[in-house]
């Protein structure tokens, strides 16, 4: 396995069903994760080890200001998006708590009010392009932390197109977290040292 996103060998089924199946059989390396991204099951590392301090600082202040009912947490859950036949393990996610009285390995996105990612270089497309979509006609709240950048940005008021507003600080500055959370956000301490990485320097 590598530091990068890798689409494995799948049965094409051509259905979103078995392609879950296929997921929740897969026997995923330890510390690796498994989403279905564009039709394909793709494995990938879970967040680098410098990012636990800052995803503890975000924890921290959007489970202060989740809505009744919700759950925050950073646990490798899959949750799907039938219409977009998209599964997605977002870094951090709020979700309402009854989605985890369901059967099987997955959850419902409907249940999501918020999800985050902190993303690199090496998994920026995936979060910048695909899952801004997929999250964007249903999940309140897309933060979205640029590692690489220092910057932190925050999207919201879902549509079938996508998301209707944004805004975006560089890391050290407040930010506000708008419904149902509606704090300021302290991004003070989110910032760490990202290493280069040759390939990204050709592209």
């Amino acid at each position: 396995m590598t530091e990068r996103p890798r689409a494995i060998d799948a049965p094409p089924t051509g259905s979103f069903e078995e392609m879950l199946r296929v997921i929740e059989e897969l026997d995923t390396p330890a510390g690796y994760k498994a989403e279905l991204i564009r039709g394909k099951i793709v494995v990938s590392p879970w967040s680098k080890l410098r990012y636990l301090r800052p995803m503890r600082r975000l924890r921290a202040q959007v489970e202060a200001h989740a809505p009744d009912g919700h759950v925050t947490e950073t646990s490798p859950f899959l949750f799907v998006f039938p219409p977009s036949e998209r599964g997605c393990g977002p870094d951090l996610h709020v979700a309402d708590e009854s989605a985890f009285e369901a059967e099987g390995r997955h959850a419902d996105g409907s249940a999501l009010s918020l999800v985050a990612e902190l993303t690199s270089d090496s998994a920026k497309d995936v979060d910048w392009l695909d899952k801004m979509a997929t999250y964007g006609r249903i999940v309140p709240v897309y933060l979205l932390l640029d590692m690489r950048g220092g910057e932190i940005n925050v999207l919201w008021d879902p549509s079938p197109k996508g998301y209707r507003s944004r805004t975006n600080v560089p890391f050290g500055r407040p930010v506000r977290i708008p419904a149902p959370f509606d704090f300021e956000l302290d991004t003070a301490g989110f910032g760490v040292e990202e290493d280069v990485n040759p390939e990204d320097e050709q592209r």
